[in-house]
């Protein structure tokens, strides 16, 4: 009877168990996947947690402004590049900045500051279209204050030097104002989304902790490549805001540029990390 039964249980493994394909595959992850945020969850508006995060958003985008726009007309005012910090001084006050302030209210409200980022998760169904929406005026009004106030502080000046207003630069079309705000915002987006992986936090511990800082080093490297440009938005916020308060007509001209550019950008970027990224496997059968 042994004998009998030591074949049996050899004659099964010739026979492996079948793998899973499809949706199926997923039943053997070693990390939890998030749910899909609802579309609208009015929960939410009674939630403290809520309102805080807006706050949180509200601040850290009135703090972004406040110092790259100081730093900005900083670089104008010099005689030259060479008297200043230059075009790599201001890509790294927007870098630093965005890696202090992600760092400080990723754990509040996602540390956003920014509503292409916004757009792009919510079109991942990272959070619900009320959330959304909320962030984005809250991102809006604190870039509107921070520029308010670097104005109030030296007004004549503030005019004189732009005020960190973003325009297409001459000798570039409005095409390339357009395809730089694409593409810097889809390189921006995607490394948020990579930065933020929920299969990469689960296996790498350290992730978390760490995703400030690529994030960070991706807004100071486009900095880098588009200032020349159009002085980089990838931040609808960050040029209503300085807009809104400079307001002369060349803020103005090609404004459009800075709304399109960036939420087409986070657009593609979210449809590249839920399509391509972090698609469905499907495991070949065995």
């Amino acid at each position: 009877m042994e004998g009998k039964e030591e074949d049996v249980r050899v004659g099964a493994n010739k026979f492996p168990e079948r793998q899973p394909i499809g949706t199926s595959a997923q039943s053997d992850k070693d990390y939890k996947e998030p749910p899909p945020a609802p579309l609208f969850e009015p929960g939410e508006l009674a939630s403290w947690s809520f309102w805080r995060a807006g706050i949180a958003e509200f601040i850290a985008t009135f703090l972004f402004l406040y110092i790259t726009v100081l730093t900005v007309m900083g670089v104008k005012r010099s005689p030259n590049m060479c008297a200043s910090v230059g075009i790599q001084g201001i890509a790294w006050a927007f870098g630093g900045m965005i890696f202090a302030l992600v760092y400080c209210t990723a754990g509040i409200s996602g540390g956003h500051i920014n509503p292409a980022v916004t757009f792009g998760l919510f079109l991942a169904r990272k959070l619900s279209l009320t959330r959304a929406v909320y962030y984005i005026v809250m991102q809006c009004l604190g870039a509107i204050c921070g520029a308010g106030v670097v104005k109030g502080f030296q007004p004549k000046k503030y005019q004189a030097l732009g005020g960190g207003a973003n325009t297409i630069a001459h000798g570039y079309t409005k095409g390339s104002g357009l395809g730089a705000e694409i593409i810097g915002t889809f390189v921006l987006v995607y490394t948020v989304f990579s930065a933020t992986d929920a299969k990469r936090n689960a296996r790498d511990s350290h992730v978390p902790i760490l995703a400030p800082l690529p994030i960070g080093f991706a807004v100071f490297l486009v900095h880098l490549a588009t200032i020349p440009i159009t002085g980089t938005g990838i931040n609808p916020a960050r040029s209503l805001g300085a807009a809104i308060i400079f307001n002369k007509d060349n803020a103005w001209n090609d404004h459009w540029v800075f709304w399109v550019g960036p939420f087409i950008g986070a657009a593609l970027a979210a449809l590249y990390h839920v399509i391509v990224i972090r698609a469905i496997p499907f495991k070949s059968r065995s």
